[in-house]
Parts: C-alpha cells; structure tokens; sequence
C-alpha cells in the first residue's frame, strides 16, 4: 500500500483575484505546507517490506524473458530471442500467438485494456487504448488480442509534432510493436492496462517518434562494430547494443505552493523570485539525511518502478535545496530511453500521493543548481561483454583504444551535433552554469588515457599509470584501491571507468535524441576506423598491431583539441577553446542550425537513421517548441506581473505613503527613502512590462530561425529586465502583502 499524506489536497487558485485576495492565497498555501510537514502522517498502511523481498516483486508487471519461456511455445520464445538478441528480422507469424498468450497473463493480472505507448516528437509519452473486450450478437462480449493488433496500431499521425512531414489532409499514422522493448502491466486504484512499446511512423513509413531513430541507430551501429570485432577474432555475431544508465536529477516541493505559483504551473520554472537568505553555499544539502516525507515518496517510487523491472539503483539529495537524484544500473539503449520516459511518470505521480510536486525542468529556481540528465553510455554484447571496459592495462588493450578512439573521433568531428541534440528553451538556463558543464564539448579522459594517448603520440604506449591504493592514516580503516584518474564534473563529455558520460543533457529531456546522436556519431567513426583497419591488413592477422598503432596516431593527432581535463567553467577554458577552433553554442538559437548542416544530413541518411525529410522535420519542430516555450513564459511574466506583483507593490506603496502623510501629520519628519524606493522600483516595473510587450509584439513573421533568434535576442532579455524589477520588490513589499510563495519557502519546506 502506499504511503499518503492526512492533510487535504491543495485548490487550484481559480481566475483573477485582488491583491489582497492574493496575499492572502500564499499565505494560505504557506501555512497548508507547513501544516502537511509538521503534521506528516500516513493514512494507509504501510507497506510490509520485512517479509516482502525486492525479488518478489522486481518485474512482476513485466511481459520479459521469463514470463515468455514459462509461456510461449519453445519454438515461437526462440524465434523472439534471435530478433532480441541477433538484431534478426520478426516473423509475423509468432504474433498472434505472441498477443494470445500475452492477453492472458495481462488479464490474469486484471488487464482490461491495452494501450500502444508511443513517443512523439513533443518528448512526451503519448499512449492510445483500446478494450480487450467486444461485444457478441447474443449480447455478451468477447475478450479478444490477435497479432494484429498487437502488431500496428492507429493513432492520428497529424496532431503531434511532425516539421510538416504530415497535415491534417494527410493523418494517417501507425504504431508498430517493438518486441526489444517487453511489454508491462501500469496499475491505477481502478483498473490495470496492458502497455506495449511501440514505434510511431506516417503513412510513407517516416519517423514521427523518438524510438524509431533510436532503433535504427542501435543498428547501424551494431553493423560497424561487428567489423571491429571481426578484425580481433570475434565472429559469434552477437549484437552489440548501446547501453545508457542516465541518472536523473528532479526538485520536490509542496503541492500546496505548486498551485500557487503560476509559472510552476504554466511553466515548470519559476520566472520571479528573489535569492533567499541561504541558498546552497553551506553544501548540506548534498547527501544530507532524506527528509521522512521525501523518503516515503522515493520509496513508494521505487517499488512502483522495480515491479516495472526499471532497475534503479541509487538515491540521494542533490546540491541544491529541495533537489535530488535517482539513477538506474546499465541497460539496452532502447530499454532504457522506454524506461526514463515511464521513469519521469512514475515520480510526478508518486509526488502527488505525496502532496508534492515533482519539478523535472533544468531550472526551476533561479540562483540554485539546475538539473541534469546525465547519460552514462557505453556499448557490448553477450558475448564480449563492455566494449569501453580497459581492463588492467589498457595500454596492451587493442580493441578497447580502438574502440575509445573512435569515440574521440566522434566527438570532436560532430561536437555540433551533440550541442544541438540538448539544445532547448530549459537547458538554456543551466548550460554554462555553475553546475553543469558549458555549452563547449570536450572530452576528459583522465589521467590513465591521456598518459596513454600521449604515449601514442609519441611513437606507441608501452605502460599504463598504476591505480595503486589510497590509505587515509587511520589504522580501523582498510586501505583502499585507488582509481587510475579523477573525476571531472566540469566536463561534458567525460570518461568515467567503462563508459563515457554525457552531462550536457537536461533533465525534462527525452534521453532519445541525445542516443540518436551518439549511436550515429560513433557508428560513423567505427566504420572509419574499421575500413582504414581492413585496407591496412589486408585480411593477414599479423599486420593488425602495426595498423593499430597509425591508426590511433592518426585519430589522435587530429583530434587532440577536443580532449580537455581542466576546469570547463573557467574563463581561461572559454578562451583555449576558441583558440583550439572549438565551438562554443551558447543558446538553442546559436545550436540547432547545425542539424541542418550539409555533414549532418549526410551523416544520418549515410547509415540510415534519418532522411533529409526526417532531419528537416526536426529542425523544425525543435525551433517552433523553444518560440512556443518561451511565448508562454513571456505571457506568463507578463500576466503575473500585471495581475499579481504590481497590485502588491502599489498597495505597499500606498501603505507608506498613508504612514508617511499621517506622520507629518501630526509633527514627525518622517523619511521617505522606502518610498522613494519602492515608487521607482513600481515605474520600472510598468516601463519593463512594457518594453517585454512591445519586443512579443515586435516579432516579425520569418523563418523559424529567425522567429527563435528573436525571442532569444529581444523577448528573454526583456523578461530578465521585469524579473530584476520583481526580484528587488519582493525584498521591500511587506511578506503579508507578497502574493507568491517564496524560495525560501519553496526550497526548504519538506
């Protein structure tokens, strides 16, 4: 059973109030807030976690391996795994038994529908559902799941994103079953659903999803890396799969305040709020104690996403307050993007049992970290295991710097690319900032694989830096084995043991399109590596260490100014980069046109992922969603500021003006420098709303680039200009007057 707050659920604050209407809803949602912490109780029982095991229920609501050999025919479970494991084609003959048997165990379990879950290029989960049921002449119904149903699907192809791939004249769209991905069982109070992961395509067979792509770049990459093993002696063809653990940083606060903020609400940010008087600085919040409350929800979280088979692995507080972080172990790329999308889901609804909101945008608050998807990638097999895994001496491992290599190739040949495939409205806010890494990619290595590449470069590595053993000097302490080389949090794009890190990503992003990108990138340079490996060996075994040797020369030689192992948020790095021709993409404006590159286009319809058509579609999509993005935040401000901050600043102002009038009044002198002050700050405040009217009025129809560069250069800047004028009166406006829950509140009410 879940765990549930006794106190009653927040109100939405509902049409235009007065000032003092709305003071008095903040304070309300104040005291509701500290009413839910202070008097934090479960009204259900608690779950019996001393005799209920993890294993009990880890994946008890997955269609997986297991359940399909206890259940299919033995010749129907084989030909699935060769599709799962080979990468081979899907015989649609196994469907229908497939969807018979996977109808059963659904409605076993209570399924009484059965939705196609689908991923849109909005980077939302987007799900249609239809009854197993249907009705019969004499009355009755049927229950009933062929294999065509389970196989494609129907949804409107035309009311979702598609860059004008489709319009309403053309609708026509299909879900089709991916069987990579198993089916699970999502439960409500009221009924369970049969959910199964499917790709999304037009009529023409294009991409209007994000796990298409996905799919086609796990196999083009699979192709080229096959190549690489082969050269090595490895034919056994099992497939080698992208593998992602993306960790994922999320803020909590209470729902009490989320309906009383408009911009959390509308926007997912906050657009106002002054900094309070201690924010982060302290550094206590960072792997503190989990507050009572937000333990029952990450708890609650937890199991609902074990019994999900999304194997999370760790929790902790985060450095900003009222932030925190969950992060699964390794899995399939494509699983793992399914499994982020159902991640995201299963906190904001948990949260909400919890009387909190769960706040995935990159920055909610200003003045505090932001927060970050990082995407850990790596690639394998079955057979071969972590493809990025060094081993002990990595100088003597071939394959692994081949491998690694290639991935620095990528990297520095496409840094564009994968600055575009993070680039939105959010992640904007938290690039370049203090806690994540800059808007310039590069890669850290570290100290072993620099010393090795280094040694390369010099004519062939012949040793490898000794991870040695940490001893701290107190004697009940073990000593410890060291790590080879630091960590570089500063960094985008950094090697961290077996896998490469990319911490650029935001955290309300699909972890798609960032996959799409690095699967591509890397198959691309595999395929380099690979044919320069054949043409210099020539099929003879004995000649593949020396081709080894030149081709890593090469690739490092060439690529060097992409490795960085400093400090990425100094200003000295923003200058080496420029000097080492690196781009530095500050805003999605700047980084989106470089999917619309001559090498980019060639790149992706190269290996099959995207088409021109496909490519353009996004381009277009991504520019029209950061306008729409910041359109709604520049309403919002507007609006807010209009309807909420100014009705509060000027009945303050009148309260001093009345104090200050009664006072001469009667005698004193009184001084009005907190009048002259908030009056100023008020005729700032009109002039600002203002100017931020006139730069959305000011946009001139264009090109979406354009229309996205205008907002970027005119409309934020004049949004900033309003927040400066309402972040400096919340410091005068007296608290019983401010209409809006503070950061202070908002930030350590737990």
């Amino acid at each position: 059973m879940s765990s549930t707050l006794s106190t009653p659920k927040p109100s939405r604050p509902s049409g235009p109030a007065s000032a003092a209407g709305h003071s008095k809803s903040a304070r309300s949602a104040r005291e509701a807030a500290i009413s839910a912490v202070t008097n934090y109780s479960t009204s259900a029982p608690t779950f019996d976690f001393a005799n209920t095991e993890a294993g009990d229920y880890y994946s008890a609501n997955v269609f997986n391996q297991s359940v399909m050999k206890d259940r299919l025919p033995k010749s129907i479970f084989n030909a699935l795994m060769k599709t799962i494991e080979y990468g081979e084609k899907l015989d649609p003959n196994v469907a229908d038994v497939v969807a018979s048997t996977m109808k059963d165990w659904a409605m076993e379990k209570g399924a009484t529908h059965y939705a196609h879950i689908f991923y849109p290029l909005t980077g939302a989960t987007a799900e249609k559902h239809d009854s197993f049921l249907s009705p019969t002449s004499d009355g009755s119904t049927l229950s009933e799941f062929s294999g065509k149903q389970l196989i494609q699907g129907e949804p409107d192809g035309s009311s979702f994103p598609t860059g004008g791939i489709r319009v309403t004249s053309q609708a026509r769209g299909y879900t089709i079953w991916d069987v990579t991905s198993p089916a699970y069982l999502l439960e409500n109070p009221n009924g369970t659903t049969l959910c199964i992961p499917t790709a999304f395509v037009s009529w023409t067979g294009e991409a209007l999803d994000k796990k298409t792509p996905v799919l086609r770049s796990m196999q083009a990459l699979n192709t080229q890396a096959q190549r690489i093993l082969k050269l090595f002696g490895h034919n056994d063809g099992a497939f080698v799969a992208s593998t992602a653990g993306p960790e994922q940083e999320y803020f909590l606060v209470d729902r009490h305040f989320y309906f009383a903020r408009p911009d959390l609400l509308n926007a997912g940010r906050t657009l106002f709020g002054c900094k309070p008087p201690k924010g982060q600085e302290f550094d206590d919040h960072y792997f503190g104690a989990i507050p009572e409350r937000v333990l029952a929800f990450m708890l609650e979280a937890e199991r609902e996403l074990f019994k999900l088979g999304i194997p999370v692995k760790t929790r902790h507080n985060e450095v900003a307050p009222g932030q925190f972080e969950i992060a699964p172990v390794f899995e399939s790329a494509n699983l793992a993007s399914d499994h982020q999308q159902l991640m995201m889901l299963t906190l904001r609804r948990t949260a909400e049992k919890h009387g909190m909101a769960c706040l995935m945008h990159e920055k909610p608050f200003a003045g505090v970290n932001g927060s970050g998807k990082h995407v850990n990638w790596s690639l394998g097999s079955s057979s071969q295991g972590n493809l990025l895994n060094p081993g002990d001496t990595p100088h003597d491992n071939a394959q692994f710097l081949v491998f690694c290599a290639a991935v620095i190739r990528a990297v520095y040949k496409y840094q564009g690319l994968l600055r575009a495939v993070v680039a939105t409205a959010g992640n904007d806010h938290r690039l370049g900032a203090n806690e994540a890494p800059p808007a310039i990619i590069s890669i850290f290595l570290g100290d072993q694989l620099t010393d090795i590449f280094e040694q390369i470069k010099s004519g062939g590595a012949k040793s490898s830096i000794d991870s040695g053993t940490l001893t701290v000097g107190v004697d009940v302490l073990p000593p410890l084995p060291k790590d080879a080389g630091d960590r570089n949090r500063t960094s985008p794009f950094a090697f961290t043991g077996n896998r490469f890190e990319f911490r650029a990503v935001g955290s309300n992003q699909s972890i798609s399109g960032p996959l799409v990108a690095m699967n591509t990138i890397i198959a691309d340079s595999i395929d380099y590596c690979a044919t320069k490996l054949e043409e210099s060996t020539q099929g003879d075994p004995d000649a593949l260490n020396g081709a080894v040797q030149s081709l890593l020369t090469e690739i490092i030689n060439e690529c060097s100014p992409i490795i960085f192992n400093g400090d990425g948020y100094s200003e000295e790095w923003h200058a080496e980069a420029a000097k080492r021709g690196l781009l530095n993409l500050k805003t999605t404006a700047d980084a989106l046109p470089s999917l619309d590159t001559p090498e980019v286009v060639e790149l992706f319809e190269k290996y099959q992922v995207l088409s021109k058509r496909e490519l353009e579609s996004r381009f277009e999509t991504y520019l029209e969603q950061y306008c729409m993005t910041v359109d709604v935040e520049a309403s919002l401000t507007i609006r807010m500021a209009k309807t909420l901050i100014f009705p509060a600043a000027i009945r303050y102002q009148n309260e001093l003006a009345s104090t200050c009038a009664n006072l001469k009044l009667v005698g004193y002198d009184f001084d009005t420098d907190t009048l002259d002050a908030v009056t100023a700050l008020v005729k700032k405040l009109q002039d600002s709303i203002s100017a931020l009217e006139h730069a959305v009025d000011d946009d001139m129809a264009g090109s979406p680039l354009a229309e996205a560069t205008h907002r970027c250069d005119a409309v934020l800047p004049a949004m900033s200009a309003v927040r400066e004028c309402v972040d400096n009166l919340e410091t005068f406006v007296a608290d019983d007057l401010w209409p809006l829950p503070t950061y202070q509140e908002m930030l350590f009410i737990k």
